[in-house]
């Protein structure tokens, strides 16, 4: 069987990752999260950090699962052009196949 086949009898899940780094502004957060619930997401995964001196920067680490990879390129898009934020960093995670699937 090809790959191809294979990717369709088992279709791999993926969560999108999103690492946001921004200054430390009550008004960035939900900013970020209107980018994700205009379109009618929820993220998996919330979770923020304040660091750096005086805790002067905030990280904000979400997880969105089963976007389609032009959907996730496009928040990713859409996060970078927020007021405030500085970085935004992108991985994506691959459910491992269970016992007995194709890899």
């Amino acid at each position: 069987m090809s790959a191809s086949a294979q990717s369709g009898a088992f279709p791999q899940r993926s969560t999108a990752c999103y690492s946001v780094h921004a200054p430390a502004d009550p008004s960035v957060m939900p900013r970020v999260l209107e980018v994700f619930t205009r379109r009618g997401f929820i993220p998996a995964v919330w979770y923020s950090t304040l660091y750096g001196e005086g805790d002067g920067e905030l990280q904000i680490d979400i997880q969105v699962a089963n976007l389609e990879p032009a959907m996730a390129e496009r928040l990713a898009q859409c996060l970078r052009q927020l007021v405030a934020v500085s970085c935004v960093l992108t991985s994506e995670k691959r459910q491992a196949a269970r016992a007995g699937e194709a890899a």
